[in-house]
């Protein structure tokens, strides 16, 4: 294609792919099929590929989070990001309505709109295009976070008019991407953000933009900060200027003839926002007429025509009556308070976790303490503080024990670790998530033992360990409740046949902290044997690539206890296999294959073959399949219902194949 054309079709392209991405993050209405939209980026990433002098700094391909930042440069806000006054009642609302009333008279009108819990940014556009994006900091002056911002698809990078404006809106996190990002760092072991708000936040300072890219933030705008050459007369009139420019905003606003409307709109969001699909804190009420507005004025710190109602506080008082410790399947020991019951935010609670030890010291937490607790993100229950004016003497200190409170094995602190752990592999309260674990399909994949039979078999006590499950009867089996003779059958031969499963499928089932899937295989690949493994030293595992100085250190201090060594002993004698029977790894310079030496990601459901399937299949022609997309991905592969994944790989222009495609491959 020559240049020309090239430049006129690259327009066109970014026109379409604004508008139906408009139709899509803004509207909640797509337009066109995903496969069209995708074919649209696809073939606009291409063009710009060709012709790089062509990309526009509003181009739908440059929303991916660019280079990491050193610093956050300061920024000067056009005009200050007042903070608002808060109204917590009735009264309170009056009393703003009457202030109004002194000042504007009696002609005049609200603006209400739910108070989004979220960040509050300001957007600077010149001619129409998004230059710049900051935080409100301190009202005056906020830091650059033009690159976080641009990640967030509701932000256009170009208006529907040239306009030079400033403009101000709330980022934030919607619960459902806040449940899956806390998800992952649970799955992670790390401290999962308290809610959204502080998720959203976190997400917008982080010094990489790729960080904020993959954390499925929103926004919506709320406010025009320099009316200049807008024309607009009322507040109203502004958003709906912001919606015709292509803005996200909030479509549940209502116009109110007076503070009786006001207090009846509040009262139906108090009962409702439970619904909504983010969270609110409250409902700004601002006085509609720009004219009033400036008649009104501001203080020093906060306009007099707008007024923050804050919804009553989820917090209660109760009584903390005790502290239980609980052991989770990778050991780690987790105190958790139990409470007098008490409705916190529409549900009765009685459990609240207390993270660790030091939290407890750090609150000065002590059984028997009034304390105040309410629902982290309306979701987790926590305890705020305690109210030591309450104390009767009666009051007990709590410290952590030197022992595993299940098995009475020592209890450890990992090196940059918090939490205590109980590192034997026979602990019982390990026993039955680890069994579940290792018969899951990704570990030794015997069917027919889900959660509910694993939980069974535990509670009459005929499995403590996973060599027992190598040790079941017929006779034990058939007189469990729902187990009938072809049951019992067919589950003894999947139990028999996962003796012959390799290696790696052992080592990912044992359930060796910080040992995932892929490290597994890699160490099956590499020592070949568990005999082998277990006599590594740690300078052998760390001399493997894959391998870092963490899960060495765990896997050494795993194979020194006594207790792995006699479990692994026990599968031996039960005839589960010990070798790696897998393909040999091909290295890339072996193998002519497509995907020899190619980092490759899968992602949906695959009809033909399963994921495990496929992974083996392209690392057996000398391919690695990882199971994140990053800019060092070059193949993402997309069955149905493909999600996030498929999105990254579009947005850093990753080439994407369907099934059908990969048999092909795989099939040469």
């Amino acid at each position: 294609m020559e240049r020309m054309e090239a430049e006129k079709h690259i327009v066109e392209l970014q026109t379409l792919i604004n508008q139906y991405g408009y139709d899509y993050y803004v509207l909640d209405k797509p337009s066109v099929p995903d496969a069209e939209y995708d074919r649209l980026i696809r073939e606009l990433i291409e063009l710009e590929e060709q012709f790089p002098d062509l990309v526009t700094p509003d181009s739908p391909t440059q929303r991916v989070g660019g280079a990491m930042l050193d610093m956050f440069e300061k920024v000067e806000h056009r005009s200050p990001m007042l903070s608002l006054g808060n109204a917590f009642n009735d009264e309170d609302l009056r009393d703003f309505d009457r202030k109004v009333r002194q000042a504007a008279g009696d002609e005049y009108s609200y603006v209400c709109e739910l108070k989004i819990d979220g960040l509050a940014v300001s957007l600077r556009y010149e001619d129409g295009l998004f230059v710049k994006g900051a935080t409100r900091g301190d009202g005056t002056i906020g830091e650059d976070i033009t690159a976080n911002l641009r990640t967030i698809k509701s932000i256009p990078l170009r208006i529907k008019e040239p306009f030079t404006m400033e403009v101000r809106g709330e980022a934030f996190m919607p619960k459902r991407s806040f449940e899956k990002l806390n998800k992952i760092k649970e799955e992670r072991e790390e401290e999962p953000f308290a809610n959204p708000r502080n998720a959203a936040a976190g997400s917008l300072r982080q010094l990489d933009p790729k960080i904020a890219a993959s954390r499925s933030l929103d926004i919506f705008l709320y406010a025009i900060a320099d009316l200049g050459e807008t024309g607009v007369t009322s507040h109203s009139e502004g958003l709906d200027l912001l919606d015709r420019l292509g803005f996200k905003t909030n479509q549940e606003r209502r116009k109110c003839a007076d503070i009786e409307e006001v207090i009846a709109y509040i009262r139906g969001w108090v009962e409702r926002r439970p619904d909504l699909p983010y969270d609110i804190d409250g409902i700004v009420v601002k006085v509609d007429s720009l004219r009033q507005q400036e008649q009104l004025g501001t203080t020093a710190k906060s306009p007099r025509w707008a007024i923050a109602y804050k919804f009553p506080a989820e917090e209660v008082v109760t009584v903390l009556k005790d502290i239980e410790l609980n052991v989770g399947r990778t050991g780690a020991v987790t105190p958790t308070a139990v409470l007098e019951p008490v409705r916190v935010a529409g549900t009765t609670v009685q459990r609240a976790t207390l993270h660790n030890e030091d939290l407890i010291r750090e609150k000065d937490i002590k059984i028997g303490d009034h304390v105040v607790v309410k629902k982290a993100g309306d979701i987790i229950p926590e305890i705020v503080n305690v109210l030591p004016e309450m104390r009767t003497g009666e009051e007990k200190d709590f410290n952590m024990p030197e022992h595993c409170p299940e098995c009475g094995s020592d209890l450890v602190r990992l090196e940059g670790e918090v939490a205590l752990r109980c590192i034997n592999p026979k602990c019982p309260a390990q026993i039955r998530e680890g069994l579940i674990h290792f018969v899951s399909r990704n570990a030794m994949n015997i069917e027919g033992l889900g959660e509910k039979v694993i939980t069974q078999l535990f509670a009459q006590e005929l499995i403590k360990d996973v060599a027992d499950l190598y040790k079941l009867t017929y006779e034990q089996l058939i007189s469990m409740e729902r187990m009938g003779e072809k049951s019992v059958s067919n589950l003894l031969g999947a139990i028999e046949g996962s003796k012959n499963n390799s290696l790696e499928k052992l080592l990912f089932g044992l359930g060796i902290r910080h040992v995932g899937a892929k490290a597994a295989k890699t160490l099956a690949q590499v020592f070949g044997s568990m005999d082998a493994l277990m006599e590594a030293s740690f300078e052998e595992l760390t001399a493997i690539n894959e391998i870092g100085g963490k899960m060495a250190d765990s896997i050494t201090a795993y194979f020194d206890m006594d207790e792995a060594q006699e479990l692994i002993q026990e599968l031996k004698a039960a005839g589960v296999n010990m070798e790696y029977n897998g393909p040999k790894p091909v290295s890339p310079a072996e193998s002519d294959s497509f995907f020899a030496g190619k980092t490759v990601v899968l992602t949906g459901k695959l009809e033909e073959l399963s994921r495990n399937e496929a992974k083996e299949k392209i690392e057996a022609l000398g391919g690695n399949v990882s199971g994140s997309v990053s800019k060092k991905t070059d193949l993402v592969i997309a069955g149905e219902d493909a999600g996030s994944k498929l999105t990254k790989a579009e947005e850093l222009g990753i080439e994407v194949w369907n099934e059908e495609r990969m048999l092909e491959e795989l099939n040469k």
